[in-house]
């Protein structure tokens, strides 16, 4: 290199140098080749005049190739800080919402949540000889749940190999109950109640290998015993009465959700049998035995004066199991039932690469928590 390149070089690090250490010329540079305006107001005394602006330009001779280079870096560093910061709060800001994802604020544990209850109810082998049967059934119950007051109430069916026990919701870590506490607790949704029965509707319901068949007879369980029995226990919005009443008043404020196997109960048996004692679905990953739309579309003929407040149907592009069945479930059911209104009480969700697990099924939870009882 020459020696008067050296020099000029030298110069130019020199130059370079004082503004850095100034920072008043880097940040005017800065305004000039980014668009940035400061914010930053200084006092009359400090003020600098347009002309004094030119005149330190000139005075540094800084290309201003140079100082937009310079300015770059300050705002990729800048940027990158305030994109550290926002994935640090990222969970603690976000919203509820139908996304693909649960943000973290949602599952997680809640110092001020709800409680979960065992309960046993009478019901009658339907599967079999109807001989008396009690069975077990998990009731979740908000923080600051009131007697004196009226609950919406979620009946939430488990699949094929589990029992009232597979969603969790026995114990306080059950994420169903940390998705309901913070809910509630962000003040997303209003409180409801979450009842977890065991779906199979034999006097062997405890043996998860027994008769599947079992599963279809539910929707005598449901009307007949379940529901008389938490409204007859809890502050619901149904009129219990010994002697019998009319479950079809209270219909509005009931709702019937499940994963595979309990998803086909909730389109089998709730949305086909039972449409004039419940108003909102969702189906979860719905197993192979669940009707097809067409099926359907025409179980509800016979349910002609009640209107469906909500179906939700979820299910993972990858569920090997499930998505034959959940896709003709739903398929052109709007155009085969006016029933269901994309966008008003109706809702399809795949979930890219989704299979037959539960980041799916919590996933359908978050979003029917939210679109219940609206």
């Amino acid at each position: 290199m020459k020696k008067s390149g050296i020099i000029i070089l030298g110069l130019l690090l020199i130059n370079l140098l004082a503004v850095s250490c100034s920072g008043k010329d880097t940040d005017k540079s800065e305004e000039k080749n980014t668009g940035k305006v400061k914010n930053t107001e200084l006092p009359a005394s400090e003020a600098v005049s347009p002309a004094a602006e030119d005149n330190d330009k000139e005075a540094t001779g800084i290309p201003e190739a140079i100082a937009a280079e310079a300015a770059a870096i300050k705002d990729s560093e800048a940027e990158a800080e305030e994109r550290k910061k926002a994935e640090e709060v990222k969970d603690s800001d976000e919203k509820a919402s139908l996304t693909d994802r649960i943000p973290g604020k949602y599952t997680a544990l809640s110092k001020n949540g709800g409680s979960i209850h065992q309960i046993t109810y009478e019901s009658k082998d339907y599967f079999g000889d109807g001989e008396p049967v009690t069975k077990p059934a998990y009731v979740y119950l908000p923080q600051g749940y009131d007697e004196k007051k009226q609950y919406n109430v979620v009946y939430l069916m488990h699949g094929i190999g589990g029992n009232e026990k597979e969603w969790g919701m026995f114990q306080d870590s059950s994420t169903v109950k940390c998705i309901m506490d913070n809910l509630i607790g962000y003040g997303d949704i209003e409180p409801f109640l979450v009842v977890v029965p065991n779906g199979r509707s034999s006097v062997n319901f405890a043996d998860t290998a027994s008769d599947y068949n079992s599963f279809y007879l539910f929707g005598q369980e449901l009307k007949n015993d379940l529901i008389p029995y938490i409204e007859a226990n809890y502050a619901t919005y149904g009129k219990y009465d010994v002697k019998g009443y009319d479950l079809t008043e209270a219909r509005d404020h009931r709702a019937m959700a499940g994963l595979s196997m309990g998803g086909m109960q909730t389109i089998n048996i709730g949305l086909g049998e039972n449409a004039d004692i419940i108003s909102y679905f969702g189906a979860f990953s719905a197993c192979p035995t669940t009707n097809t739309s067409a099926v359907t579309a025409k179980a509800l003929e016979k349910f002609e004066d009640y209107d469906i407040n909500y179906f939700y149907n979820i299910c993972g592009t990858s569920d090997g199991i499930a998505w034959p069945s959940s896709t003709a479930a739903v398929d052109r059911i709007t155009e085969l039932t006016d029933k269901f209104t994309e966008g008003k009480n109706y809702l399809w969700k795949e979930v890219e690469g989704g299979g037959h697990d539960f980041n799916v099924w919590y996933l359908g939870f978050y979003h029917f928590a939210q679109l219940v009882f609206r």
